[in-house]
């Protein structure tokens, strides 16, 4: 990896300098342990401080999407002739790389409008899996080779990388960006893509009472704090549903089904969008298990539709496109 940051490096300085991107999207060593934290560099002298890391967890898709539309906003008053585009290079793996492409699908911006630094993955460090690994207190952390190090108020503690890795990244297929303007590495080998769906098919096959007690438990730990929404590179409506007011769709409160139904619908929004980043499960505080419902609605999406959210640029959102062949069978089936 680390021959990556150094190239990251040093394409963000030629960008920069060249003005060929106005600001660089990335990561920098954070102030907490195991995080790496977004970084927006405008000078080509301060590419130094990115990095690329088992740390570098936010999928960065987000910060783009926001940037670009701020940019825009601010121009709104301008003569057509006067106004200029912001062009934004961004760091990104294979998610991040496939949410663009649902950003570009669904026209959120142009192709023009960025510059995507592609990087391999071997996957995220989930900072729940190692506070579990640790436990107690982390208060440094450091990879070696396959190992993670642990420094906690016992002492040292060393566990295997792979054991706390995001479960978004341990089955990911995609771990490669699918779309890149300047590449960055070689590429990653496979994850296990094909132990993809196996929690969904064991979720699915439990009586449907089991299923409904597993669903309520979890959104029972819901508080509603909105960090799953406002994290999501596909979340981006202008007034978000939980917050409407005419219609009111669901209440303010943390009654079970105010919160149930606001997981249900985000849920449902991410049918064909969701590309399995794991951002959502990361700044949960909760810990509340989001991914096996989204999972289960990608599952859904490939068999149905045999399509894989943001895999391809020639290959629309399911729910956004109509086949003559489609024959409708989830909703007439004589």
């Amino acid at each position: 990896m680390e021959n990556a940051a150094a190239k990251l490096r040093e394409e963000a300085k030629k960008l920069l300098a060249a003005k060929k991107v106005d600001v660089i999207i990335g990561y920098e060593k954070g102030t907490l342990p195991l995080q790496s934290v977004p970084s927006f560099i405008e000078k080509p002298e301060d590419a130094d401080k990115l990095v690329w890391d088992p740390f570098c967890s936010q999928n960065l898709a987000k910060f783009a999407h926001d940037l670009i539309h701020q940019h825009k906003a601010s121009q709104v008053r301008m003569k057509p002739e006067e106004r200029k585009k912001k062009v934004v290079g961004i760091v990104a793996r294979g998610c991040t790389t496939r949410s663009m492409v649902i950003h570009l699908q669904e026209k959120q911006y142009g192709r023009d409008e960025v510059v995507i630094l592609g990087v391999p993955c071997t996957g995220y460090v989930s900072k729940k899996k190692a506070a579990g690994a640790a436990g107690g207190e982390i208060t440094g952390a450091e990879v070696k080779r396959k190992d993670l190090v642990l420094q906690t108020a016992a002492g040292e503690k060393t566990v295997p990388l792979s054991s706390v890795l995001s479960d978004s990244c341990m089955t990911c297929r995609f771990n490669n960006p699918v779309i890149v303007d300047v590449s960055l590495g070689e590429p990653a080998p496979p994850m296990n893509p094909e132990g993809e769906y196996e929690k969904v098919n064991a979720f699915e096959k439990l009586p449907e009472e089991e299923r409904w007690a597993y669903f309520t438990k979890e959104m029972a730990k819901c508080m509603k704090c909105f960090a799953c929404r406002n994290t999501c590179p596909s979340c981006y409506c202008k007034v978000c549903f939980a917050e409407q007011n005419q219609p009111a769709w669901i209440g303010v409160s943390v009654d079970p089904s105010d919160t149930q139904m606001f997981q249900l619908m985000r849920i449902f929004h991410m049918a064909g969008r969701c590309v399995d980043c794991g951002s959502c499960i990361e700044v949960c505080p909760m810990g509340v298990d989001l991914r096996t419902f989204l999972k289960k609605l990608d599952k859904d999406g490939f068999e149905l539709f045999n399509t894989r959210p943001g895999g391809d640029m020639a290959s629309p959102p399911p729910l956004s496109a109509y086949s003559y062949e489609d024959k409708e069978e989830f909703i007439y089936n004589p």
